[in-house]
């Protein structure tokens, strides 16, 4: 399969079951800027940073959830807290922080407002391309912009829809087309776009570029009105013949360290699912203890000492405290594999991929259940709008389908029997 043909949910430059060599001349030692696990220091301020923010976020949450729209308020508080720092090395004005304390963010903050909560995970992922894209020689440039405008990056790269086009038109690039389920862009500050090139000594690759949010010949389209994730921004966006400057270009994805971008948001999902869980679990434990009496066939004094509601407490507990764990650990183990910058393989990479599919398959059923079966607990007057419970089973509902969960437990089931790895695509 040549480049040309690649689908667009594929993985640019790399066929299915195979992945190209890193280069030998590539600098090994700059290709990745992350490595070993957090000190407990980090761990602890970045958890209380986004607590203080969660539970800030939670004062109005309802309210903004019915209202829809960009969030622009709420991600002020991700900017002025430091967040959308995080990831981003200390000697270009970031925080330096590691992957998995990112991952532990992005489930704190889902615990009470998973749409905010999805913003920062894609922020954290499209941020990033300027490791998994660009060229070590031009990331002190980005990252310095970056971090002085406390960016918020939101992106357009779709796989599924049809592909963007950017025309090389022999004096420059143009782009042009639409493109849906845009997260972060109505409130991005940059916008991170993956088109096809067509013509020139580049033709048919696909290659990223960064726009700012208002950039001449960019249309947002407020038409995100879904059932849940209703303030994660992610409307469509038109581009007519915009001029794309070489200093807009970021680079293509072209070896296996620039495919963990894909494992990097797919796992960004296993705790924004353990997230929603949690916070469905939390808000279901106040109402039930907040219910008087108890059901009128139960020997139970208060509907919390049934023995029914405790066994439905302690499953769906259990099965949440094991996604949460699964998770910890893939997190420490994306970790050790994205330190390895150049040296990563294709199989170390397709071997991570199958633990997050695992991840996922468990993270998605533990929060469909919280979510759902914590209103066999909290009875019909907590399915009233003014509640919240809802706010998690519809998020969850929502989000869950981003890519079908199936597919991750054939991934699975495809290396415990046959050995064979996932393809290297934009989905696993």
């Amino acid at each position: 399969m040549t480049q040309s043909t690649l689908t667009s949910a594929q993985t640019p430059g790399t066929p299915q079951g195979s992945a190209p060599a890193a280069s030998a001349t590539a600098p090994t030692a700059s290709r990745s800027p992350w490595s070993g696990h957090p000190e407990a220091e980090e761990t602890r301020r970045w958890t209380e940073v986004a607590e203080t923010v969660a539970a800030q976020l939670a004062e109005d949450v309802l309210t903004r959830d019915a209202a829809g729209g960009d969030p622009f308020d709420s991600v002020r508080l991700l900017k002025d807290s430091g967040l959308t720092r995080l990831l981003a090395p200390a000697e270009y004005g970031g925080h330096g922080g590691h992957w998995s304390t990112a991952f532990r963010v992005v489930r704190i903050l889902a615990r009470t407002d998973a749409s905010l909560a999805q913003v920062l995970a894609y922020h954290y992922n499209n941020e990033e391309s300027i490791v998994f894209s660009g060229d070590p020689e031009v990331r002190e440039t980005w990252y310095r912009r970056s971090t002085a405008g406390a960016w918020v990056w939101g992106d357009a790269v779709n796989p599924v829809d049809p592909d963007l086009t950017l025309t090389d038109t022999g004096a420059g690039l143009v782009l042009s087309g639409t493109k849906r389920f845009c997260t972060g862009s109505g409130v991005g500050d940059a916008l991170l776009v993956l088109a096809r090139i067509s013509g020139g000594p580049r033709d048919g690759r696909l290659h990223h570029v960064v726009l700012e949010h208002d950039r001449a010949g960019v249309e947002h389209h407020d038409d995100w009105d879904l059932l849940g994730q209703r303030q994660s921004s992610s409307g469509s966006v038109t581009f007519h013949d915009v001029t794309v400057s070489p200093e807009d270009e970021l680079g293509g994805v072209d070896d296996p360290f620039s495919t963990l971008v894909t494992p990097a948001i797919q796992l960004s999902f296993v705790n924004l699912y353990v997230g929603i869980a949690e916070g469905a679990l939390a808000r279901g434990r106040e109402i039930t203890n907040a219910r008087k009496n108890a059901w009128f066939r139960s020997e139970a004094d208060l509907y919390r000492h049934d023995p029914f509601v405790l066994r439905l407490y302690g499953e769906l507990t259990s099965q949440t405290a094991a996604a949460a764990a699964l998770a910890d650990q893939v997190a420490q183990e994306f970790e050790e594999v994205i330190g390895q910058g150049n040296a990563v393989t294709r199989e170390a990479r397709g071997e991570l991929a199958v633990r997050i599919a695992q991840a996922k398959v468990v993270s998605d059923a533990a929060g469909l259940a919280a979510a759902h079966q914590v209103y066999e607990a909290t009875g019909s007057s907590s399915t009233r709008a003014g509640v919240g419970l809802d706010l998690f089973w519809r998020n969850i509902r929502t989000h869950s389908l981003h890519d079908p969960v199936d597919y991750k437990k054939h991934e699975v089931g495809d290396r415990f029997l046959n050995g064979t790895l996932p393809p290297v695509s934009l989905y696993t």
